[in-house]
């Protein structure tokens, strides 16, 4: 066997790189290509159509095309291999100076009709230490728009650090179980339309929210992973000790 170290690659500009520093975001075009979405969004739906679904994946019947698919980079070899995307890892490993590590992964449908998720920051969910955490959130649609519910995101709010908290305002928008930043203007936020193979990458602490699928018969797939720098650690999460690395 092989196990032959092979660098990353280098995908950012410096220009690339300064405007996440600055932003707290930057949006790759291309990132992945259509073909290999449209098999990986076919292979997701193939782990809910088994019967019985794999136990990792299973739930209600009802649900099995809107429920979101969490951490199927733990169980699928499919899902690992996006994961470990180069384009991914080289960006990662330029905006954080060293390889990254996948703790989280997310597979959204978002359907007709489904809530966002209020202004929050992903840190309050995932403390990790030292504080690198950086999310990928790649586009499975010909086009995400504000219509669909794509992601709107509030430069530059990485630098203000981790703010309170609290329960979700709007309920017919959001969904209710989330949390909300609180203390900021989140009304200032922009959206980030994306086409199919996009990858937005955006820091833990940048404040970035979502709407309500609002279109009548398109979704909103996206998959979604967070990583941190090879040397930091997941705090009080048990569920996401469990570093992935991406070579």
């Amino acid at each position: 066997m092989n196990n032959t170290y092979v660098s990353p690659l280098t995908p950012l500009t410096e220009e690339q790189i300064e405007f996440f520093k600055e932003n707290g975001y930057f949006l790759f075009k291309e990132g992945m290509s259509s073909d290999l979405i449209d098999a990986f969004n076919g292979h997701i739906y193939d782990i809910r159509n088994q019967n019985p679904m794999p136990e990792w994946a299973a739930c209600d019947e009802a649900k099995k095309y809107s429920l979101r698919l969490f951490n199927p980079h733990k169980h699928d070899s499919f899902s690992r291999q996006l994961m470990k995307n180069a384009i991914v890892r080289g960006a990662l490993a330029q905006l954080m100076g060293k390889e990254a590590v996948c703790v989280q992964s997310m597979y959204f449908y978002k359907e007709p009709g489904s809530p966002g998720q209020a202004s929050h920051q992903d840190y309050y969910y995932i403390k990790n230490d030292p504080m690198t955490m950086i999310a990928a959130w790649t586009a499975m649609e010909d086009s995400i728009d504000i219509e669909t519910g794509c992601l709107w995101v509030m430069p530059g709010t990485h630098k203000l650090g981790l703010l309170p908290h609290g329960a979700v305002k709007d309920i017919e928008e959001h969904e209710h179980w989330t949390e909300e930043t609180e203390g900021v203007d989140t009304s200032r936020q922009i959206p980030v339309e994306m086409e199919k193979g996009d990858i937005l990458f955006f820091s833990e602490l940048l404040i970035h929210s979502s709407k309500k699928n609002r279109s009548k018969d398109r979704w909103r797939r996206s998959y979604v992973c967070h990583y941190i720098r090879e040397d930091s650690n997941v705090l009080h999460r048990e569920d996401l000790r469990q570093k992935f690395p991406l070579y």
